[in-house]
């Protein structure tokens, strides 16, 4: 018990491992106004941000850059409140709007959300309030006290009721902080300053109170002494007074600065909590004072706190970052005041107040010893009040009402009932119990108020007590009480029908719907069609079925109902119903034919049996229906003969349903019969449908019926829109029959379709008196020639002018050409073609068909005469120059004048006839190929050359130098000898050299530009001839260049320089460079070229030029010539390569000589890299003496780059030198650890403040074993997470295992000590010191990584410790495997019982239970008390049945009866027949009937004791085996069992067989009573028969006379129902007349407006119905 304590503490965050910056966690920079956020102001580089942590989901945190001097995050919402100086906003970060804003006029030194809605601000001068409501200002509250001046202002708040108010604040005065308060009264106005550190305002209602007393507590620590003070704070009157407390608060010696900083009150239990500054945690007892705890909880200060609403606990956050947070233990508190603090009292109170376990027995021995000594008010106090309701049981109410009460005192069972009125809700039996006298008083208004109020607990009794009295009110009893069964029948019984599908729905529950129905149909029809719709239209499935519903409709004889309920309920056409629709529409085409119209027009099914209806609509006279459903084409062409009686339009569109066979099969039909009247119909159907039918099907059905006039009206109508030919040629066919001669041509013009061809043909065959449409078809399908030979042929000439004269001119030349052909005379034709307007005629065309037929002259004076009309097409003058060539009439001169022939036509035509008039022709059209290739065929190749010189087309250039050209040789001979020669445009010459280069023909070229540069030509000094000569040259003929370097001086010098060493001619580059000046380039050509140093350095000397010097010394210094390159340099006096300098002196070490170089160099540039260099030549020579010379000279040397590479180089002297005069105190200690000096390392690795400073000095101080050193540089290091593990591992391979634990041990105090300390401490504990572990543990679990130390623990089997870390890490599986693994070191039931209802692997509850059953049985029913929520209890029961184990487990099994589960029932069973406890068996049988009942029923009929048959027979009767049960009663005599089971059976046979055993066995008694019992079962005339046959009439006289009495009361209703019946249809008649005078009676609903209305007068009685009503009795 000792380790037993009564709160719960809990870290719930490490604000620094979420990446909150240590530095801002404080009063000033962190808010905490509840157990939701968190809020940290932090500067980030140089911005500014607020970082919200939702303690819901602290590792998403919320950063917004925010720029305040204070934010405080709303207690509830996610709004937060800004300042900024003195500027106040309030935004709603959700929404991201600004809710508020104000600016003050004085600075807010402290401000605090009091309230979800209301700001406290606080001033140098003054408090106010400021609500989130609306848009008003701060409100001044009071005025601040002068004793709170200077004070710093830590805290402020308001009670419940915002009538009292206190400002907090604290200051420091003679060496101590002092803590001045200000409480403020609102309704009085006035203040009272007060000495206190911390203070809350809380409510407790006293024993006699009405009402909760306002209570102020606050604690102070003086010089003196140190109280906790509890008062009273606006007493009301007829509460109890509370008596001030005044108490001490306990602070240790050694906490002489200590003091409160904060003060929280549970609300749940009545607790003050205080925290201390120094981290102690202080709980006291509301009511009396009393101090119940204390412990230090943090070793930093905890700077704010707020209320822990999920525990009523408190929750704060320290320096470090920690969130903590303190709440009572509700397992432990009680049993911790009674053991350690041994205050009953106080334990009593705490228990009642927050209704905890641990003081049952002071609880049970308080009521037994004020009942002994007749306290009754004290004892109904004490049972009502008791903790979880020990004592709120039937077993105390009896008690309280055997108790005598003296008269004029109120009994103990009212004063009971009213202290729990007063507390809260009575449970089931207190129910029941207060219920009954009242309902007997008449008092209904109580028990209605009590339910509002939810102060009674509703069950089926309870319903049943209060529907006697009240049905309304018994309903909403049974509803709070889940009784679907009695919720129905209320509802039915107060007419709610609408609600019964909805509640038994909500509540899953399945009552008799069909009765229910039927049973509403009787009592109003209209709701009963409601409520059918309602079952079928239900969103979780029809409760009925649809047919179900209209059996029930058509046995009541409602067909209106019947017809209204199917069509909403069939109105989704599905195909299940169709025997539904087809009953429907039977029943109204039988009586109502007219409803079944309306309902076939609005088409809503489609799943009847329409064979059968469209049957019953022919009959009816609805034909058109009939044809509508009929199928069968022998009924669908009897029926449509009847055309006239149908709408001609609804006939047409009837076709559209009919199959091919059956539409031609009707038309077929209709014209046989009545051809003159069906035409026009037949010609409708077959447009409409034409391609659905077929036009070649229509066609023939016209052409056998012999009706030319149908067939031209059909193809009319589709003759536009159809694409077959043989429409469009009948069409033709039948225009001409019928002399449409207009239609045929239209159609001869416009078709594209029909075939030409046989159109042709037909028109010849038929000889119209126009053939018009015949030139038509043969203009449009190039049928010309045909056209002229056949009206040639038949002396048709005018129809030829007419044809080429107004039809189509453009086939001038065809109907020549055929004229031609047939030797028509050549006046004949020349006339026909002068009548024709020339512009029509196509020229090319007409010269073309004269032409092939070698005809051309013939045109010679009708193209000359199209010359002269200024005509300027090509095709007349190329017909000319055709003429002019065979007559050779001056060809050549028509042929370089004339320019509109076209050259090509023209040349081909030329080329076999003359080829140089081709040519001709090709030079004046440009036309090159054909040129070149009649110029190559005919060897003309000064023509060609002079032509492609004159052309300067490149592209031509290039085909006619092609290298397969056989004949280039022969042209380039003439192109140099003749054509360049001739010319003296320079851009000749221009294309035709580039022509040459791009045909790489090189020598030619040079050939050629020899004879141009070097012949004294024109163009011997133009430059860019002379380079192309020097380059070709180089391309071809490399022993030509010299020569021409030397003759030629107008070139470009550099250029073909640069070409010539491209080209390797380096000798030649060189004298270019050398007779040009140009010496750089030359000895570059000397060294990187040529490769000759000497020769360069000869150069180099004669010119004597700096730059020259340069380049050679660059070429020495890439040969690693370093001396003689550094001389060159010096020469040049050019530091410029110095980098390529410094590096080759570097790979070869030649300081001395880098010296030189960079002493030079220095002179000239200021650069660090010189400086640097030199610096470490000095280090490198051993020049420590100028080397400290120059670095203490101004210099721009990286001295620290330096220092790293003596370093690195191991010049530790050097380095020492360069790291102290650039103060880098982290090298300078590494450089001192190589140097043995282990002091002065550690002072400069302190000056650093480095990591990897400290680790390897820490490392040199450990391996030379300088521990104290080490330790120093530990301190530093182990306060990185990352560097903790290899500082470890550094000590434990070296055996170091105290020091290190020393080092770590020492480093906990650290303030910036982390998990991984603790963490790596406690595995140091585990493998070497393993007795300091638990104690570890205890102190800091909260700190440790859990999981390593677990690892740990395992390795070194420390089980306790194992089974503690898992606890605490949540890993209840593994501590509860743990535990039963290793139970000898770690088992103790009550902890174990904590651990396993926390588990989440349901298997480790049943290995939980046979380990119990194995090591502690006693204690199974204990832990099955936790688990019950958790654990399959058939998996239970099976687990202890095969092990025989049952009886242990009794209370168990008891306990979870209510699961009703099979297993446990039967188990339970089984239990009690062992012990014949047949009344429990009785009772678990009907109270729960989860079980195989007709197994049960066999077992127990066998068994010895009567009551156990009894159960059998009860059990048969349940399972409706009436017969079984009633024999068994008859067996042991039970006849009044047996006669309630006949009466429950419903069956008439049953019962007769029953009384006429009562007659054999001569019970007249049992008789009697059977008629009694079953009277609603007994045939009259049965009873009447066996009591006349055994003279037993007197017994069965009071039977018959309730018979006869019955039956004379049904006549007479009877009676009185058929005459109401048959005077409201007399009204209804009458009324009928008066509407509708002569008519046929009113339509129903849904015929009304039908087009169609069936004949005759409506049928008496309405619906069908009989008119008698009933049909007789």
């Amino acid at each position: 018990m000792g380790d037993i304590l009564p709160i719960r503490f809990q870290e719930h965050v490490q604000l620094t491992a979420l990446g909150i910056n240590a530095a801002n966690i404080g009063f000033n920079t962190l808010t905490m106004e509840s157990d939701k956020f968190i809020c940290v102001r932090e500067k980030v580089g140089e911005q500014n941000q607020v970082v919200i942590v939702d303690m819901s989901d602290p590792n998403n945190l919320t950063r917004r850059p925010i720029t305040a001097d204070s934010a405080i995050m709303n207690p509830n919402a996610k709004i937060i409140a800004l300042k900024a100086g003195r500027q106040l906003q309030i935004f709603n970060l959700e929404l991201k709007a600004k809710i508020k804003a104000h600016m003050m006029h004085e600075d807010v030194v402290f401000w605090k959300w009091v309230t979800p809605t209301l700001l406290g601000i606080v001033t140098d001068h003054a408090v106010f309030h400021w609500t989130l409501e609306g848009e008003s200002a701060p409100l001044k509250m009071f005025e601040r006290h002068e004793k709170l001046n200077g004070s710093q202002i830590i805290n402020y708040r308001v009670n419940g009721d915002e009538k009292w108010l206190l400002l907090i604040g604290i200051s420091a005065q003679s060496g101590r902080v002092v803590g001045n308060m200000q409480l403020y009264s609102r309704e009085r106005g006035v203040s009272q300053p007060l000495e206190g550190h911390a203070a809350a305002f809380a409510e407790l209602k006293l024993d006699g109170a009405t009402t909760p007393s306002k209570l102020f507590t606050f604690s102070v620590r003086s010089e003196t002494s140190s109280k906790l003070h509890i008062v009273e704070i606006d007493h009301k009157e007829g509460n109890p007074v509370f008596q001030k407390r005044a108490v001490d608060v306990f602070f240790p010696p050694e906490a002489v600065g200590d003091f409160p900083v904060s003060q929280q009150v549970s609300k749940k239990y009545g607790i003050i909590f205080v925290v201390t500054k120094y981290g102690f945690i202080h709980l006291y007892d509301l009511e009396t004072g009393a101090c119940i705890f204390m412990n230090r909880i943090s070793g930093d200060t905890i700077f704010t706190t707020t209320e822990l609403e999920a525990t009523s606990g408190i929750i704060g956050v320290n320096r470090k970052g920690q969130v903590l947070s303190v709440s009572v233990d509700e397992n432990t508190i009680v049993t911790y005041i009674l053991n350690a603090l041994n205050n009953q009292d106080l334990a009593f109170k705490i228990a009642s107040r927050g209704n905890l376990p641990g003081a049952d027995h002071l609880i049970l021995e308080r009521f037994n010893q004020c009942l002994a000594t007749g306290n009754y008010s004290e004892a109904a106090k004490v049972a009502a009040t008791s903790p979880r309701g020990i004592l709120r049981t039937p077993a105390t109410i009896e008690r309280f009402k055997q108790v005598a009460v003296p008269a004029g005192q109120i009994s103990p069972i009212l004063q009971y009932f009213g202290i729990l009125l007063e507390k809260g809700e009575l449970n089931r039996a207190e129910s029941l119990e207060l219920a009954r006298p009242v309902l007997q008083q008449g008092r209904k208004q109580l028990l209605e108020r009590w339910l509002k109020e939810d102060k009674l607990e509703c069950s089926e009794e309870l319903g049943d007590i209060v529907k006697a009295h009240d049905l309304t009110l018994a309903l909403s009893v049974y509803l709070r009480a889940n009784v679907p069964s009695k919720v129905i029948s209320c509802f039915a019984e107060t007419g709610q029908y609408n609600k019964i599908i909805l509640y038994a729905k909500k509540v899953g529950y399945q009552p008799d719907y069909q009765y229910l129905l039927q049973y509403i149909l009787r009592l109003d029809p209209d709701k009963g069609a409601e409520f059918a719709s309602l079952l079928v239209n239900d969103e979780g499935g029809p409760a009925l079925s649809v047919e179900q519903i209209t059996d029930v409709f058509t046995a009541m004889g409602m067909v209106q109902q019947a017809t209204s309920f199917l069509l909403d309920a069939l109105k989704d056409n599905k195909p299940e119903h169709g025997a539904l629709q087809t009953k429907l529409l039977e029943m109204n085409l039988l009586n109502y034919p007219q409803v079944a119209e309306a309902i076939l027009g609005n088409e809503m099914f489609t799943h009847y049996d329409r064979a059968y209806i469209a049957t019953l609509c022919e009959k009816a006279g609805l034909y058109q229906r009939a044809l509508e459903h009929y199928t069968d084409i022998y009924d669908i062409t009897r029926t449509i003969v009847h055309t006239n009686l149908l709408n001609p339009e609804w006939v047409v569109n009837y076709f559209g349903r009919l199959t091919v066979e059956q539409s031609i099969a009707c038309l077929r039909e209709m014209l046989a019969n009545n051809m003159r009247q069906n035409l026009q119909v037949v010609v409708q159907v077959a447009t409409k449908y034409s391609d659905h039918l077929g036009a070649q099907q229509l066609i023939e059905l016209f052409e056998n019926a012999k009706t030319s006039e149908g067939l031209y009206y059909y193809l009319g109508s589709v003759v536009n829109l159809s694409a077959d030919p043989e429409v469009h040629f009948k069409y033709i066919q039948a225009a001409c029959r019928t002399g449409q001669l207009k239609e045929v041509e239209r159609i001869c013009r416009e078709s594209n379709v029909y075939d030409p061809e046989r159109v042709k043909n037909f028109l010849k065959e038929a000889k119209l008196s126009d053939q018009l449409p015949l030139i038509i078809v043969c203009d449009r399908h190039n049928f010309v020639h045909d056209l002229v030979l056949f009206l040639y042929q038949n002396n048709l000439y005018k129809y030829i002018e007419i044809y080429v004269q107004k039809v189509n001119p453009a086939r001038t030349p065809q109907v020549i050409g055929a004229l031609l052909d047939v030797d028509c005379d050549e006046s004949v034709i020349k006339s026909l073609l002068s009548s024709v307007r020339a512009q029509s005629v196509p020229v090319s065309e007409l010269v073309e068909e004269v032409e092939k037929r070698n005809r051309l002259k013939m045109l010679a004076q009708w193209l000359e005469a199209r010359v002269l009309e200024g005509v300027t097409d090509s095709h007349v003058y190329n017909a000319i120059a055709k003429i002019y060539i065979d007559t050779n009439n001056n060809p050549e001169r028509f042929l370089r004048e004339n320019q509109f022939y076209d050259a090509l036509v023209v040349g081909k035509y030329c080329e076999k006839r003359d080829p140089y008039l081709a040519f001709i022709a090709y030079e004046r059209g440009q036309c090159d190929m054909e040129l070149i290739n009649i110029t190559n065929e005919n060897s003309m190749f000064k023509h060609q050359a002079r032509y492609l010189v004159k052309r300067r087309a490149q592209d031509l250039w290039t085909y006619a130098l092609r290298p397969d050209n056989h004949h280039r040789r022969q042209l380039v001979d003439q192109v140099v000898a003749t054509a360049l020669p001739e010319t003296q445009d320079p851009e000749d010459v221009s294309v035709t050299v580039k022509a040459f280069m791009s045909a790489e023909l090189p020598n030619e070229l040079i050939e050629l530009l020899e004879k141009l540069v070097l012949e004294g030509s024109a163009f011997s000094d133009n430059r860019n001839l002379q380079n192309l000569l020097i380059l070709t040259a180089i391309k071809s003929d490399k022993t030509r260049v010299m020569d021409y370097i030397t003759r030629l001086d107008n070139f470009d010098a550099p250029d073909i320089a640069n070409i010539a060493v491209g080209s390797e001619l380096f000798e030649e580059a060189f004298t270019i460079y050398k007779k040009y000046d140009q010496h750089v380039n030359a000895v570059v050509v000397l060294l990187s070229n040529i490769g000759n140093l000497d020769r360069a350095y000869e150069y180099a000397e004669r010119v004597d030029k700096p730059e020259v010097w340069s380049k050679l010394g660059k070429a020495q210094l890439e040969r690693f010539l370093l001396k003689e390159a550094i001389d060159s340099y010096l020469k040049a006096d050019d530091p410029t390569n110095h980098v390529e300098v410094i590096g080759v002196a570097n790979q070869s070490g030649k300081y001395d000589e880098l010296v030189r170089f960079l002493q030079m160099a220095r002179k000239k540039i200021r650069e660090p890299l010189v400086e640097s260099e030199l610096v470490y030549a000095f280090a490198k020579t051993n020049r420590l003496i100028e080397l400290e010379e120059f670095i203490s000279s101004p210099n721009i040397a990286q001295i620290q780059n330096i220092g790293e590479r003596c370093y690195e180089n191991k010049m530790f002297e050097a380095a020492r030198i360069l790291f102290t005069n650039v103060s880098n105190w982290a090298r300078l200690a590494t450089t001192l650890v190589h140097l043995n000096e282990f002091q002065a390392a550690v002072d400069c690795a302190r000056k650093a403040n480095s990591t990897k400073v400290w680790k390897e000095v820490s490392a040199a101080c450990v391996e030379n074993q300088e521990f104290r050193l080490a330790q120093i540089c530990g301190l530093n290091l182990i306060i990185h997470a990352e560097e903790l593990e290899n500082l470890i591992r550094q000590y434990e391979r070296r055996g170091y295992f105290e020091e290190l634990m020393s080092l770590i041990e020492a480093g906990l105090g650290l303030e910036r000590a982390h998990m991984g300390m603790f963490t790596e401490l406690g595995i140091l504990y585990s493998k070497y010191r393993s007795d300091r572990l638990m104690e570890h543990l205890r102190l800091f679990w909260q700190r440790i990584n859990i999981p390593k130390v677990i690892r740990a623990c395992e390795n070194g089997h420390l089980w306790s410790e194992l089974v503690f870390l898992y606890t605490h890490y949540d890993e209840y599986d593994n501590a509860a495997l743990t535990i039963m693994s290793h139970s000898a070191d770690s088992w103790e039931h009550a902890t174990f019982k904590d651990i396993v209802v926390k588990v989440a692997n349901i298997e480790i509850y049943y290995k939980a239970l046979r380990f119990y059953l194995e090591e502690q049985p006693l204690l199974l029913n204990d832990l099955l008390v936790v688990l019950t929520p958790r654990i399959d209890h058939t998996r239970v029961v099976s687990m202890f049945t095969k092990t025989n184990n049952l009886p242990l487990i009794k209370q168990y099994l008891i306990s979870v009866q209510q699961a009703n589960n099979q297993a446990v029932n039967s188990a339970y069973h089984d239990l009690l027949i062992e012990e014949e406890d047949y009344k429990s068996l009785r009772d678990a049988i009907d109270n729960f009937d989860n079980f195989d009942n007709i197994s049960l029923a066999q077992r127990l009929e066998k068994h010895e004791l009567i009551e156990f048959r009894r159960i059998a027979a009860h059990l048969y009767k349940r399972n409706k085996r009436w017969k079984q049960s009633i024999a068994l009663s008859k067996t042991d005599k039970l006849f009044k069992d047996a006669m309630d089971t006949a009466a429950e059976s419903k069956d008439s046979e049953i019962a007769e067989e029953l009384l006429r055993y009562f007659v054999s066995i001569e019970r007249k008694d049992c008789f009697t009573t059977c008629l009694y019992a079953c009277y609603d079962l007994l045939r009259p005339d049965v009873v009447l028969e066996v009591a006349w046959r055994h003279g037993w009439q007197d017994f069965s006289m009071p039977f018959m006379i309730q018979v006869m009495r019955e039956y004379f009361t049904k006549v007479d209703t009877l009676e009185k129902v058929n005459q109401e019946l048959l005077t409201k249809n007399e009204e209804k008649e009458k009324e009928s007349t008066l509407i509708t005078p002569g008519g046929v009676g009113n339509p129903l609903m849904l015929t009304y407006g039908s087009p169609a209305p069936y004949g005759g007068a409506a049928p008496p009685g309405g619906m069908g119905f009989p008119a008698n009503g009933y049909g007789g009795f």
